[in-house]
């Protein structure tokens, strides 16, 4: 491995000394570092600067994430792109996502150019939304894809089904449909159950839900989920992987299913999740 993919969080604390690293390592060992377009005034003059979305790009083996698990969840669109797995380097809180950190980020790309790593393969969720029986949004999310309120004070009616078959009504602040990568991040806050990242399953998890009775369900991957929001004072809004995308209308249905793309992780080290879990979120203490 010799040409690596870069992205970074936009308000990189100590962004110099990242960047010096960068170039001790692009002269010291030949390595070359391509950015993205719409990070280009952010990058230094080092980094060549193409449009992902062009389809006219050099090879690239890996992309280097600097950031937390929120500037993963942005690079994955990268990753779509070229098919290159992404190596997170954590600066940022909690970092599930990151398998290194800066101060180990030169021993980590020596370990990567020798070979010594694996490749973990992450499900997406495929995510629409049909408005009268018209398609009026496509996204895919690696975390998770959310129905919420928004700015109404009031609760909101979603309805849900699974292979057309009819689960339940629900009022609440809205529901998660999350991937079991995303089961530890906004699903986990809203009492979701944590999944192991490697399974493939559906997850929905009610927001504040009025009834004690509605609790998370785990579907089959295989399922399609469809949610339906009806009596609505004001529109609700549905977020992918953290970002507002769409305002949902009365009736407007959202359609959760298994994406058949993926997203590849580098992994370096024998830490598993479970000791991820103890670290993180001191589980068991």
């Amino acid at each position: 491995m010799k040409s690596f993919g870069l992205f970074i969080h936009h308000k990189l604390r100590d962004s110099q000394r990242v960047f010096d690293l960068l170039d001790h390592l692009r002269q010291s060992y030949g390595y070359s570092f391509i950015g993205d377009c719409e990070q280009e005034d952010l990058l230094p003059d080092f980094v060549k600067c193409y449009d992902w979305g062009s389809g006219k790009l050099p090879r690239i083996d890996a992309i280097l994430v600097f950031g937390g698990d929120g500037t993963i969840l942005r690079a994955k669109k990268l990753a779509l792109a070229t098919g290159a797995p992404m190596l997170g380097i954590n600066l940022g809180y909690l970092g599930f996502l990151s398998e290194t950190t800066l101060s180990e980020i030169q021993s980590s790309l020596e370990t990567l150019v020798k070979g010594k790593y694996k490749l973990l393969t992450r499900m997406l969720l495929d995510a629409r939304v049909q408005r009268n029986k018209e398609n009026v949004y496509h996204g895919l999310a690696l975390n998770d894809a959310v129905i919420y309120k928004a700015a109404t004070p009031r609760l909101i009616n979603v309805r849900l089904f699974n292979n057309k078959r009819y689960i339940f009504d629900a009022r609440c602040d809205g529901f998660i449909a999350s991937t079991p990568t995303g089961s530890t991040a906004y699903s986990l806050a809203a009492g979701g159950p944590i999944i192991a990242p490697e399974m493939n399953a559906l997850i929905l998890s009610p927001i504040n839900p009025h009834l004690l009775s509605v609790r998370p369900m785990v579907f089959q991957a295989q399922d399609k989920l469809m949610m339906r929001v009806y009596n609505m004072d004001e529109p609700a809004c549905l977020q992918i992987d953290g970002v507002n995308s769409l305002y949902l209308e009365e009736q407007d249905e959202m359609h959760i299913t298994a994406s058949h793309q993926t997203v590849s992780f580098i992994k370096l080290s024998q830490r598993s999740f479970y000791r991820i879990l103890r670290t993180k979120l001191h589980l068991g203490k």
